[in-house]
């Protein structure tokens, strides 16, 4: 099985940006837990603070992936370019969000992602993309 982890802005500074809500682990930290834990699945990460290239990773990996997990953060609220880029691929994506949006602003409360989502998973903390993996398998 072959996935990837897409995350948004912002979320590279994971471990040092509001850890009260975020947790104080790194990402790249968590990752290489992930990867011991599914050391069956050929899993990949890649994050971009730039709304084009989360795009052009969608199209890339959307028709010859298993699964896209993605946290597209802010642009999950922002983005109708992301919403049909997920519309135009093959490979179900499940979102991802570290807090609980719908206890947070009230703009973080829609997802220009969800309805082309396969799942949605939010306010599990970083466990959140444990569960998305385990969507798949």
């Amino acid at each position: 099985m072959k996935l990837i982890i897409i995350n948004g802005p912002n979320l590279n500074l994971l471990g040092k940006r509001e850890p009260e809500i975020y947790g104080s682990k790194t990402f790249e930290d968590y990752f290489r837990e992930l990867k011991l834990q599914f050391n069956k699945v050929e899993l990949s990460y890649f994050q971009s603070n730039i709304e084009g290239e989360i795009i052009d990773k969608l199209h890339e990996v959307g028709f010859n992936y298993d699964g896209i997990i993605l946290n597209a953060a802010a642009y999950t609220h922002t983005s109708v370019g992301i919403g049909d880029a997920i519309k135009g691929i093959e490979v179900p994506v499940v979102e991802v969000h570290i807090s609980n949006i719908h206890a947070r602003e009230d703009f973080r409360q829609h997802s220009y992602i969800s309805p082309n989502a396969k799942g949605v998973l939010f306010g599990f903390g970083l466990k959140g993309y444990n569960l998305a993996i385990q969507s798949f398998l």
